[in-house]
């Protein structure tokens, strides 16, 4: 199961490393684009939960690594207004086929 990373600039200008242990994530959000704070906590909520659905299927469990991700978007998402802007600057590895 291929893992990857999504690095994204939040609305104060920090930028954050983020991990997926799926490539899921390139079917809720597109690098380069901009998301408001609360559709990118959605986004990248059920992205990470379908990616920890993918793990649960394949090894018994569920993934500890996306629970921390979401709780720790959640976490920075909560100190913004929800219409600021979230930028995915880049998602590694793309989609096979150079879709994404």
């Amino acid at each position: 199961m291929p893992e990857m990373t999504f690095d994204v600039r939040w609305p104060d200008g920090t930028t954050a490393s983020c991990y997926s242990p799926s490539l899921v994530m390139h079917d809720h959000l597109q690098a380069g684009s901009r998301y408001p704070v609360a559709d990118f906590v959605e986004r990248s909520s059920r992205a990470l939960q379908e990616a920890s659905d993918r793990v649960r299927a394949r090894y018994g469990m569920g993934c500890a690594s996306a629970a921390q991700q979401e709780a720790e978007i959640r976490q920075t998402a909560s100190a913004f207004d929800d219409a600021a802007e979230v930028e995915v600057l880049r998602m590694e590895p793309p989609l096979p086929g150079g879709a994404a």
